[in-house]
C-alpha cells in the first residue's frame, strides 16, 4: 500500500542500461544486414530467426520506453476500486 506522499525511486539505471543494449541492438542489425538477409532468406529453421529477433527487439526496447516515461513521471491512471 503506497502512501499519497511517497516518492518511487526513478529506474534512471535500468533505463541508461536497456537503453544502451537497445542501441546496440540497432547498430549491430544495421551493421550487418547483409549476414543477416543472407540466413533469413535460407529458409526452413531459419524462417524462426526474424521472429526471434522481433521478440528481442522488442523487449530490450519496450523496457527502455516504459522505464523512459517513468524517469520523465508519466505513468498510467490507476482504476479507482469498486466498493
Amino acid at each position: 500500500m503506497a502512501k499519497e506522499g511517497f516518492k518511487r525511486k526513478k529506474p534512471i539505471g535500468k533505463m541508461l542500461l536497456f537503453g544502451i543494449i537497445s542501441i546496440t541492438l540497432y547498430v549491430l542489425l544495421l551493421s550487418n544486414q547483409d549476414l543477416i538477409s543472407s540466413n533469413v532468406s535460407r529458409g526452413g529453421l531459419y524462417a524462426i530467426l526474424p521472429i526471434a529477433m522481433a521478440f528481442i527487439f522488442s523487449f530490450f526496447h519496450g523496457s527502455f520506453t516504459g522505464s523512459f516515461w517513468t524517469v520523465l513521471g508519466i505513468e498510467a491512471r490507476k482504476k479507482k476500486e469498486v466498493k
